[in-house]
């Protein structure tokens, strides 16, 4: 089965925006904060989140990414030192939630899907991923403390290469998405190598246990689904309303990773269809299959029905009028007659292409 990290559930009749503790193994998180210009670039590891707050307001674009959500008092100590509103950081710490986007204001709250192809269990892994859009400013909040898909963006902020040094936050926020987006594609490309090889086994050797493959596989599917059409409308939002946080220079970036979306969209429906159709196959190749055994079972008992009823008459124990019994090519021309008729009755299905 897929990894799926599931909504943590919250206590009934708590007020909105109450965070609750979540890690009973005490597991610490992770803050990591990358601070550049175009010419400087600072990255370091916080120990303390109270430290985070000389960032805000500084000159320069600020990242910081926290791996592992389960600390509530971190989370808290963040949404301090940046202001951030009860109820934002209540989806942060309960996650489970689909793609979207909230306008604070003085910052966005967008959450979007990471996903991850597991090639040892071939399924997917689903990890929410929480951006708070600043103006000078990106927080990620990621569930899972075992890396994550930024690495690309953090070598581009190192390397300083391409325009990331030189924009704002805005252009960093579409790097990310940007990230995120493309390993659908890397996903989507797994998923039709193995929908190749299913097809390739459905026509020659259908068994339960494909038929169990493909309903995995549709599932994750299903699973991909509910990650990528909510994203449409996210990205869509962050392309036409009117916020100062992301500048039209930007928005030009995002509608490209909005067209990619709208890529995976069109796949995944492709996909989807494909694997219906290859359950109707399968369907149809058992049924098949079962038509072939009850035609040649049907052949065979009724070849055996006039045989049966010769037995039959002659097993009678009658011998008065049974002229037959008393002959001596009596046994033999039984069997004749009905070799005879057995024979005329197989020339006879086969002529009419039954068997």
């Amino acid at each position: 089965m897929s990894k799926f990290i599931k909504r943590k559930a919250r206590e009934a009749g708590l007020a909105p925006g109450t965070l609750t503790d979540h890690n009973p193994s005490n597991e610490a998180a992770e803050i990591n904060v990358i601070h550049y210009d175009g010419e400087n670039l600072e990255e370091r590891k916080v120990i303390n989140a109270d430290e985070c707050s000389v960032y805000k307001g500084s000159l320069g674009v600020t990242w910081i990414n926290v791996d592992g959500v389960k600390q509530v008092d971190v989370i808290e100590k963040i949404g301090k030192c940046f202001n951030l509103h009860p109820l934002l950081l209540e989806d942060i710490a309960c996650g489970g939630h689909r793609p979207k986007i909230d306008d604070y204001d003085d910052h966005l709250f967008i959450v979007i899907n990471m996903l991850s192809y597991d090639d040892t269990r071939k399924d997917i892994i689903s990890e929410q991923v929480s951006f708070v859009l600043g103006e000078n400013y990106v927080l990620s909040f990621q569930e899972d403390i075992e890396g994550d898909l930024f690495t690309p963006s953090r070598n581009r902020l190192k390397g300083n290469k391409g325009k990331i040094r030189k924009a704002g936050a805005d252009y960093l926020m579409y790097t990310l998405a940007d990230t995120i987006i493309d390993n659908y594609f890397i996903i989507l490309e797994k998923m039709g190598e193995r929908i190749e090889e299913m097809e390739v086994r459905l026509t020659t050797n259908p068994t339960p246990a494909l038929l169990h493959s493909i309903y995995n596989l549709k599932r994750e599917i299903i699973t991909l689904r509910k990650s990528v059409w909510p994203l449409r409308e996210v990205l869509s939002r962050m392309e036409r309303d009117e916020t100062p946080l992301i500048k039209d220079g930007t928005k030009i970036y995002i509608r490209d990773v909005y067209d990619h979306t709208i890529q995976v969209i069109d796949a995944i429906e492709s996909y989807r269809d494909v694997l219906g159709g290859m359950l109707d196959i399968y369907l149809s190749s058992v049924s098949n299959k079962m038509n072939q055994v009850m035609k040649v079972l049907t052949v065979i008992s009724t070849i055996f029905i006039p045989l049966t009823f010769i037995a039959g008459v002659y097993g009678m124990n009658f011998r008065k009028n049974f002229p037959e019994l008393d002959w001596e090519y009596g046994y033999p021309f039984v069997w004749g007659v009905m070799i005879a008729v057995a024979g005329a009755m197989v020339l006879y299905f086969r002529k009419k292409k039954w068997f």
